[in-house]
């Protein structure tokens, strides 16, 4: 046999033995990651806690979706996290980095849907948004007379008549949060080709062909102005809410099921004249909305105690169900089938 493999061998399996030993040091799961996701897996860990008394409750923090996965990617071992929750799909850029890393198989965990909500004080006026609304309000540039012209605008009335005279001021998810990719998918590039400004964007872009300039136009629609009028907001939900709390006359982006938590506080915006509710999401007609989904490495199974014990739980109908305590909180489930297919895939531990 080739000496060359022998020793290759050799080296793997005692890297792996050595992952399980130190694995055995640790008998807690660890995940990180989206803060939309944090609220249902903190449930659904307290759950697995009171059900599972032989085995310790999950780890869990948040941090961001595009922070969670990164973590997850760093590697196999006791000083990783075994799971990282999204709020978007992982992208092929980070699918690359695990398996550079050694993460090989991954299990994605779809279990339900969310919608991306527009709020304000719950003692304002109503609010009736559309995607051009907050393009015009909170892009870097904008069409005026058949041209991209830095942002002029200073209230939301002088973007939609119908809208109130308060100063532009809007509270975004900053870039790392999984929410930020569906505001700019959803929202932003939705608002630029409402307005004309995508086709703009594409007349002044440079490029090698088509496609090199249809990328740099795509980019430069989603760029948000620098004025104090869209505000990154790097934390949870939370944050959100107190600057709100702070500046009523400001303009939030939540999670639905966090809006839905806290109605004492906010007054929810229709978009495109749809309310966004658990109905209307499930429906579809609602706009802005995403599936949540977490990321298990194979590899942690059967070496850290609970995780797989965890993730069966986690998917089971008693949590991810419609008279679930996840639905409950304000999840929209995912059809039966979805669900039904989702637990087989979890049980039969089937990788990406």
């Amino acid at each position: 046999m080739n000496s060359k493999f022998i020793a290759y061998t050799t080296v793997t399996a005692v890297g792996m033995a050595a992952f399980a030993c130190a694995a055995l040091a640790r008998d807690q799961v660890q995940i990180a990651g989206s803060s939309t996701v944090l609220p249902y897996a903190n449930i659904g860990a307290e759950q697995f806690g009171k059900s599972h008394a032989s085995l310790k409750t999950p780890v869990i923090e948040s941090g961001g979706s595009g922070a969670g996965i990164k973590r997850f990617c760093e590697g196999l071992g006791e000083g990783t996290i075994d799971i990282a929750n999204a709020s978007r799909k992982i992208k092929d850029s980070e699918l690359a980095e695990c398996q550079k890393n050694g993460v090989k198989e991954i299990i994605e965990v779809q279990f339900g849907y969310d919608g991306i909500v527009f709020a304000v004080d719950a003692k304002s006026g109503d609010w009736a948004l559309e995607p051009k609304d907050l393009f015009l309000a909170l892009a870097a540039e904008v069409p005026k007379d058949g041209a991209l012209v830095a942002n002029p605008y200073k209230t939301w009335k002088e973007v939609n008549d119908k809208l109130p005279e308060w100063p532009i001021v809007a509270y975004i998810p900053g870039e790392k949060h999984g929410t930020r990719e569906v505001f700019e998918e959803k929202i932003m590039h939705a608002g630029a080709k409402a307005t004309g400004a995508d086709k703009l964007h594409l007349d002044k872009a440079e490029g090698a062909d088509d496609a090199a300039k249809k990328k740099v136009a795509d980019k430069a629609v989603l760029k948000v102005r620098k004025d104090g009028a869209a505000v990154d907001i790097d934390g949870d939900y939370t944050e959100t809410l107190a600057r709100l709390a702070s500046n009523p006359q400001g303009l939030g982006v939540f999670g639905l099921s966090f809006y839905e938590n806290n109605t004492d506080k906010l007054k929810v915006a229709t978009l495109n004249g749809i309310t966004p509710s658990v109905e209307t999401i499930a429906s579809g007609e609602y706009p802005v909305s995403r599936p949540l989904q977490f990321y298990v490495k194979k590899a942690h199974i059967g070496t850290i105690p609970g995780l797989k014990e965890y993730v069966e739980f986690f998917v089971s109908e008693k949590i991810i169900g419609p008279e679930g305590p996840l639905a409950e909180y304000g999840l929209v489930p995912s059809p039966d089938a979805e669900r039904k297919a989702l637990q087989d895939a979890v049980k039969a531990e089937k990788a990406m």
